[in-house]
């Protein structure tokens, strides 16, 4: 059965049937095909979208722009402190404004619990065009759908009984945000692997996305699980996915939260752990990854670490996503659901 994706927004994947999630994961690999071979395929040709950061980005920002250019579109970036929205401009009014100039708004909102996902929300509940969620504090909808491009390339599509560790590192450069581990406890237990999470005991995710993934396990044939160590959540794993992110209390006070981190320095990928983890087990990371701390170089740098293949899905799920959401919305009788 057909799928039928225009206008809708993408916020987080556990709003989207795994059905449409299929139906992008396949149009991003047929998107990958014809970059590879110099085929154009320019399916938003005259489209526009606008990409709000209230935060940084090197592989978003980029995937984005690349992406709708090489769809024949084009993206504005709009740093957020340099526009109204510092002001105060509402949602509403952004949301409404910019759907009658273009074509898809995306968004990245991500350092304050409570506050990102919000924001996204209310932008959409007013635009009449598709939301994109760049990242937020609750997920990160575009890196994990290419993660789970990247883990299905390598396995196959059929991850059931895969082990898949999603483990909290050490860094000491900032508190990073939570959307990727819980991202990633979400979805993959939709596709029926075995997650096990581990943090310290100070680094909890937001009990809605743990309940979220319980559940989502529960009804996928899938495992999830919590475990206080490293070390027991790289055991026999097929996937380590290793990485920093700080305190859900302390985000107003990230010197704090740096400092608690600095008693877990131990929290390291390096060859000793990935050598608990399976013979064939692959290291994947959304990048930057705190090199000497999150992860060593002979680990990330090595045979087993997927993260350059990983970054350059980024580029062909976002495509896929704007093709099947940003399309001429004339040619269908569809529409955005909320």
């Amino acid at each position: 059965m057909a799928v039928n994706l225009i206008g809708r927004d993408y916020i987080t994947t556990q709003e989207w049937t795994k059905a449409e999630l299929e139906t992008a994961l396949k149009l991003a690999a047929e998107l990958k095909r014809k970059k590879q071979k110099n085929i154009p395929h320019r399916l938003l040709v005259d489209k526009t979208v606008f990409l709000f950061f209230f935060d940084k980005s090197t592989r978003t920002r980029n995937s984005f722009e690349a992406g709708i250019t090489q769809l024949g579109g084009h993206g504005h970036f709009i740093d957020a402190s340099t526009s109204q929205i510092a002001h105060g401009e509402s949602p509403k009014d952004m949301g409404i404004i910019l759907s009658s100039y273009g074509h898809g708004i995306a968004i990245r909102h991500d350092l304050v619990p409570g506050e990102g996902n919000s924001y996204m929300r209310e932008v959409a509940k007013y635009a009449t065009i598709p939301v994109f969620n760049m990242q937020c504090d609750v997920d990160h909808p575009f890196q994990t759908l290419a993660d789970l491009m990247t883990i299905r390339e390598h396995f196959g599509d059929n991850l059931k009984g895969k082990k898949i560790a999603v483990s909290w590192a050490y860094a000491p450069s900032y508190a990073k945000p939570m959307s990727v581990p819980q991202g990633l406890i979400t979805l993959m237990t939709r596709y029926g692997m075995q997650v096990t999470l581990a943090h310290p005991p100070e680094f909890k995710l937001m009990p809605d996305q743990i309940e979220l993934a319980k559940k989502n396990a529960a009804e996928n044939g899938g495992k999830f699980e919590i475990v206080d160590s490293m070390e027991a959540a790289f055991e026999n794993a097929d996937v380590v996915y290793p990485k920093s992110w700080g305190i859900m209390e302390l985000f107003g006070r990230p010197e704090e939260a740096l400092k608690i981190a600095a008693n877990y320095k131990k929290w390291i990928c390096d060859e000793r752990m990935m050598a608990l983890a399976k013979k064939k087990a692959i290291y994947m990371h959304c990048l930057p990854a705190d090199r000497g701390n999150e992860v060593t170089d002979a680990v990330i740098d090595g045979p087993q670490s997927m993260v350059y293949p990983e970054a350059e899905n980024r580029l062909h799920t976002c495509k896929a996503i704007m093709a099947l959401t940003m399309a001429d919305p004339k040619k269908t009788r569809s529409k955005k659901r909320r």
